[in-house]
């Protein structure tokens, strides 16, 4: 039976989070990074995942009252992770728009030597120029630039990870550090970055992290195949999940590639009860705490482009179309073409019956598994045996004790079924994983 990977998602600067439960906790606080980080471990989950944001989000000219004012800096709180922790991975998401090749692959290094093998990097794009204009080169990339952007990013990033060779450190003659050729030095000269350099640290105990993608467009897809050791997928209903799955492992053989080199985890929620019952009561006041009134004319608002502050977030949808050009939300992720989107929204409202709260808390959420621990338990497992997934990262809706249950109640389950270890067997993030080390290093 296939072994079921799990990723643990520290949550904050979205609408999954519950602000208002007496259960949660500072964001910011590095007491709560470390209780989930432990309970992850604990759990002998595969990593620990940070989202990033490079600028706070902005909703009708004022900071997004969904956004995190202080978080810290994903590498700096991971390196901090790695001294409170010893096998779990560290994963930072880091953009590949707004970094250089030798800065960031230096800084990736160091995580994973500090950490003895465990980093990642989740690989992101930005064509949003409201994020940059907080850099010199400010918002000049294209959207259709980004990705082949990302490809060269971590080419480069590739060879000055493998150009230390792997006997590189004369153990022989502490007098000389460093073996003569055993640094090889990189020339790239390319559209996006032009460099020569020597890396300045050895090989690392990965030679380089694993990598992690998110894009769904086709784009987005074939460079997950490319470049990723792991995509963090949407597609977490069952069978959007098998055809998610199917495709991208297709395009692998492209590039010399075998469907275990690639992992597709999810994002996906938990809610647990002790009946069914009980669990799907749970899930439904939780969903309705994380979409508020206001948050689902926020929400609307990002789509429609014009203020809904009018409007009864338990009435109709508006009549009027999208504005297409606005600039009213900055910083977010665009959820698509906005009057395709209206369009499809509106034939689901029309559908179900469905208010402004009541179809934003239909279109945002992510599919929960819902049930009592055995439940739950069965239906990760099917999704794993159906290649409708490889794994889960676990977005809690509370910090930091989100995951608290799931590693008491859910994980036991899973190792009793025979699809989850019992313990770890290797250090690195990538003997987690079933993921082979490179060791050649680059030509």
């Amino acid at each position: 039976m296939k072994q079921i990977h799990l990723g643990a998602h520290f949550p904050g600067v979205n609408n999954t989070t519950v602000w208002t439960d007496p259960a949660s906790r500072s964001q910011i606080d590095f007491a709560s990074f470390r209780h989930l980080a432990r309970t992850a471990e604990r759990g002998l989950f595969d990593f620990f995942f940070l989202a990033e944001g490079l600028r706070l989000r902005e909703h009708k000219g004022r900071i997004h009252d969904l956004d995190v004012v202080g978080r810290p800096e994903s590498l700096t709180l991971l390196n901090a992770l790695a001294a409170v922790t010893d096998r779990l991975g560290l994963a930072a998401t880091v953009n590949a728009t707004f970094n250089e090749p030798y800065e960031l692959a230096r800084r990736l290094a160091s995580l994973d030597h500090l950490s003895d093998g465990r980093a990642a990097w989740n690989i992101v794009t930005s064509s949003d120029a409201f994020t940059g204009e907080n850099f010199r080169r400010g918002g000049f990339l294209d959207r259709a630039d980004r990705y082949h952007r990302a490809a060269e990013f971590v080419a480069v990033a590739r060879r000055l990870w493998e150009s230390w060779q792997p006997d590189a450190l004369d153990s022989g003659d502490p007098a000389r550090f460093v073996r003569p050729g055993g640094i090889r030095e990189v020339r790239h000269s390319g559209p996006q970055f032009d460099i020569t350099a020597e890396a300045g640290w050895p090989r690392s105990p990965q030679v380089h992290p694993v990598l992690i993608q998110a894009g769904d467009s086709d784009d987005g897809r074939e460079f997950g195949a490319a470049t990723a050791d792991v995509i963090f997928s949407r597609h977490s209903t069952l069978e959007a999940g098998r055809a998610f799955h199917a495709d991208v492992k297709r395009r692998l053989a492209a590039y010399g590639r075998k469907p275990d080199e690639l992992k597709i985890m999810p994002g996906v929620t938990f809610v647990l009860g002790d009946t069914e019952q009980e669990a799907a009561e749970r899930a439904a006041e939780i969903r309705r705490a994380q979409v508020g009134p206001q948050t689902a004319l926020a929400f609307l608002e990002q789509v429609w482009g014009f203020d809904l502050s009018g409007y009864d977030p338990d009435g109709p949808l508006p009549e009027r179309d999208p504005d297409p050009e606005s600039t009213l939300v900055q910083g977010r992720v665009r959820i698509g073409e906005p009057l395709a989107v209206a369009a499809r929204w509106r034939a689901v409202a029309e559908q179900q019956r469905l208010s402004i709260r009541e179809l934003v808390i239909e279109v945002t959420g992510r599919q929960s598994f819902i049930g009592t621990p055995a439940t739950v338990a069965a239906q990760l497992n099917e999704y794993v045996q159906s290649d409708a997934a490889d794994g889960f990262i676990l977005v809690p809706h509370l910090t930091p004790g989100g995951l608290d249950d799931f590693v008491d109640r859910v994980v036991p389950l899973l190792q009793e079924r025979g699809v989850f270890r019992t313990a770890y067997t290797g250090r690195t993030l990538r003997d987690h994983l079933g993921l082979a080390t490179p060791r050649e290093p680059a030509g």
